[in-house]
Parts: C-alpha cells; structure tokens; sequence
C-alpha cells in the first residue's frame, strides 16, 4: 500500500497540514522542517495524488524492466523482493515490473540484454551490470531516447543514468578494513577474492579496504587478487590452491559473492587462524558467523536497494524527468552472531 500523508507526518513528527504544504510547495514552513519532511516522503515512496491523473492520460501501460545477474547468486534474491514490493505498491496504478535474469559477468551477454530491454519499449530500467566502455554506451543511447535507467547495487555513473540506489563500496571496504584492526594490529598478508574486475563496485571495496588498512597503521600485504565471479565452487578451488602455495596468509578478503567457498576450503585445510572478511547475511554466511568461522559480515540492506529503485523510476516518470533524481544509498551495517 502507498505512503500516506499521515504517515509522513508521524515519521517527521510534524502535522499532516505541515507534510500538505511541504508537498504541495507552499509557503510558511520552516525551511529544515521542510527539507526533512521532502527527504522523508521520497524516502518512504509517497506517489502524489497526481499521478494516477497523469497515469490515466497515457495511453500504454507503463514497464519497467529490472535486469540483475542473479543466476546462481543468492544475494540478489532480496533485491528482487524490492523490486516486487513496489511493484505490488504501484499495481494500482497499472505499472508492470518485469525482473531479466542473468548469468555471471560476461560484458556481451550483458549487452544483448540490455538492447533486448531497450527493444522490448520499457517505460524505465533498473541495471544491474558492468562498468565497462561498450555498455555505458548501450546505457547512454537508451537514455538520449528519453528512457530513465537507475543504476541499482553498483553505479555506472558515465552513462547517463539518472541515479544511482546502493551501498558506498568504499566506506564498506574501510568498514572491513577497521574491524581487522580491531581484531589484529599484526602484518596481514591478504588473499583478495573479488567477483569480477568489472563491476565497480567490486573494485571500490578493494580500494576503500586498501584506504583503511592504511588509515589505521596495519601493515599488510597483497599476496594475490583473484576473480571467483560470485561463484562457490571458483572461490572455493581459488582459495585453496592459493592457500596450498601461500600458506603465510592470514586473511582473506571476500569482495562479493563466494564466502561459502571460501570458508570450505580454509575448513577443509584446517587453517581456521584465518581471518575470513565478509559481505552480507546469506545463510551460509549466518552459520558461519554463528559457528565463528567468521567473526562477522558487514549488510547493505539490498530488499531496499530493489524497492528505492523502482519508486526512483516512477518519481521521474511523475515528474517528467523535471525533477533531478537524487542517489540513494543503503546503510552499512555490520553484524555479529549476537545481532543477527
């Protein structure tokens, strides 16, 4: 169901006459109060009575088209219930969201999908994939046709997306890197295991890692950086080939995808001394954590990242694309077998 005045108004802790004229752009509001209660209402989703009227005068249905790389990778199954929770919120309004499924990295599969979506005449996309020249380009062509794309859980900001919705990589990666400090102050020498060397996001963890090794005096050492493409039985192999000829390793830093193949093969070779950093809370990574394999996971609310990312294609939509979309970014939030 549609945010309501009524519950901006008990969010901002103000009257539901206060959120009106805040919304409808009048005046006698307290400019703070007013900026909360817009930060808050497009925060929260409100859709503004308007747009059914601007709905019904449109003659095709809207769709929007959500593309994910989400075979044989767990994690994206909450960004697709974000994706499915607004579409249920919008059902009223008559707008379809369609979820393309993808495998793996590869930038040509990738690229036939999106032209595929662009061919398909979707009101709006969600993306996400690589951060590579082709498909900017393929992004940026859609987008000069007046097709919103929103760049959802990594960014892909040099090609005409009107925003982006996901976690800061780099605070995540210094995240990771202050946890070890607390764990350790000795020399580290480090097994990165990175999803895939095109995804920006992938690469802004290992760079913010590298920031906060540094900000926080840990001497460490990069022993190898590797591509396990968030896959279980690559990460698996990678970690323990890499282990069998470096066993001066002391942690390994999972980027993305992989921790559970990762975590088998340090079990399997009984090198439990082994700092295993992670992201995210799939079961897996909770047992785990429980068990203290893992001393902890650092989350990036990804069911949000799907829902903000659909409500930010309709926002623009509603507005005409007069309004600019602003990023959207999740929290990073570290749990621990006690809080999870």
């Amino acid at each position: 169901m549609s945010v309501t005045i009524k519950e901006i108004a008990a969010a901002a802790g103000v009257s539901r006459g206060t959120v009106d004229r805040v919304l409808h752009n009048r005046k006698d509001v307290n400019p703070e109060v007013a900026q909360q209660v817009r930060e808050l209402s497009d925060k929260m989703g409100y859709i503004p009575n308007r747009a059914g009227k601007m709905l019904a005068a449109r003659k095709q249905q809207i769709r929007f088209g959500c593309m994910l790389p989400d075979i044989g990778n767990p994690f994206f199954d909450k960004v697709i219930e974000g994706f499915k929770r607004a579409a249920a919120e919008l059902k009223d309004y008559g707008i379809k969201v369609d979820i393309i499924h993808l495998r793996g990295f590869n930038a040509q599969t990738h690229i036939d999908a999106i032209r595929k979506m662009a061919a398909a005449g979707y009101s709006g996309m969600c993306l996400t994939t690589l951060d590579v020249p082709e498909i900017q380009q393929e992004i940026y062509t859609i987008t000069q046709n007046g097709i919103p794309v929103v760049s959802v859980n990594t960014d892909i900001p040099d090609s005409g997306r009107i925003c982006y919705v996901g976690t800061d990589y780099i605070k995540a990666g210094r995240t990771a890197a202050g946890m070890l400090s607390l764990i350790s102050k000795n020399e580290q020498k480090i097994l990165i295991i990175s999803g895939s060397f095109h995804i920006r996001g992938h690469n802004e963890r290992i760079k913010g890692f590298r920031m906060g090794l540094e900000e926080h005096n840990v001497p460490y050492s990069i022993v190898n950086t590797v591509e396990a493409f968030d896959d279980n039985d690559d990460s698996y192999k990678l970690t323990r080939n890499t282990l069998l000829e470096h066993p001066e390793i002391t942690s390994i830093f999972v980027v993305a995808g992989g921790v559970p193949g990762a975590y088998r093969a340090v079990k399997e070779l009984d090198r439990r001394s082994i700092y295993i950093l992670a992201f995210d809370e799939l079961p897996e990574i909770r047992h785990a954590v429980k068990e203290g394999g893992i001393g902890f996971t650092i989350c990036q609310e990804p069911e949000m990242q799907g829902y903000v990312g659909v409500m930010r294609l309709f926002s623009w939509l509603m507005e005409e694309g007069k309004k600019n979309a602003n990023d959207y970014i999740t929290q990073t939030i570290i749990k621990i077998a006690d809080n999870m």
